[in-house]
């Protein structure tokens, strides 16, 4: 019997670093990037039905329900099924933060069509999930792949890389940065040179977002600056606002998120103690199904 419901994660990244190397006629920008996964993650649960209802709960503040990544995702694979009264419950376990740089709502959206592509026993193998993913952003494909990759293009063109899997405090300041207005502002370096992904480990921490980032958001420059202050390193996700810092020990990560100040520059920030992954935790559970479907050529 095919399965009828289905439960996974779908894991935070963060980006080793981020050059932006140019920008392209039609507006977006050229980008090479190294993602890696976190052993943070949001749920979802998946039940199916045979009256052909699509439904998604509990609502997101602010996000329409038809805008919803989610919802979208199983919009694009809606004419796929082969028995159109197949329907899908969805529960959406929200843990991530919402405009973090961490790809929360990317991530659920490629969860989505992940576990759909079994549960409506679609057949389609992982390059053409991202294809479909990346209508929906460009780095749905990363979450598809579901291995640590060295990224160029719009961040689409994915090759595998191996990373340091390491332990780290994140800290989300409780902001959200607005990621069209960061890339449309004209303080954004756009022309750094291309480097090698056989050197990437020379460049690891560099991110072209963090200058503006850091001037434009008070509550991430109070974040790096409560970070070196406490001998920390930060570095920035994506194009923020979330900040994260390698950590030696578990016991010296659970001492720093102890001390976590209960206000950065007037938002309330949330932190974590978590382990990069190269393997996407969705891609381990589906993996470790032995009655999966998933075709993952």
């Amino acid at each position: 019997m095919p399965a009828t419901q289905l439960s996974l994660p779908a894991p935070a990244k963060i980006n080793r670093l981020l050059h932006i190397t140019g920008k392209r006629p039609d507006g977006y920008h050229q980008l090479q990037t190294l993602f890696q996964f976190l052993d943070l993650q949001d749920e979802l649960h998946f039940q199916l039905n045979n009256k052909g209802e699509i439904s998604l709960h509990p609502p997101l503040n602010g996000v329409a329900l038809e805008d919803n990544l989610v919802m979208r995702a199983v919009r694009l694979l809606q004419p796929l099924r082969a028995n159109p009264r197949l329907g899908v419950k969805i529960h959406l376990q929200k843990n991530l933060p919402m405009g973090g740089g961490l790809g929360a709502g990317s991530s659920d959206a490629a969860t989505t069509l992940l576990a759909l592509n079994q549960l409506w026993q679609l057949g389609l193998n992982l390059t053409q999930l991202a294809e479909i993913g990346l209508q929906l952003g460009a780095d749905l494909p990363i979450f598809i792949f579901g291995q640590t990759a060295w990224a160029e293009g719009v961040g689409e063109i994915l090759t595998p890389i191996k990373a340091e899997e390491a332990l780290y405090l994140l800290v989300f300041p409780g902001c959200h940065c607005d990621t069209g207005k960061l890339f449309s502002h004209p303080d954004l370096p756009r022309a750094t040179p291309l480097i090698n992904p056989n050197n990437a480990n020379q460049h690891l921490g560099e991110n072209d977002f963090e200058a503006l980032v850091r001037q434009l958001y008070p509550a991430v420059e109070a974040t790096f600056a409560w970070l070196l202050a406490e001998n920390q390193q930060p570095f920035l996700t994506g194009s923020g606002a979330s900040v994260y810092c390698k950590m030696n020990t578990l016991e010296q990560a659970n001492a720093l998120l102890n001390k976590l100040p209960s206000n950065f520059a007037g938002f309330k920030p949330q932190a974590w103690v978590t382990k990069s992954c190269n393997q996407s935790l969705a891609h381990v559970k589906l993996i470790a199904d032995k009655g999966s479907l998933f075709n993952f050529a």
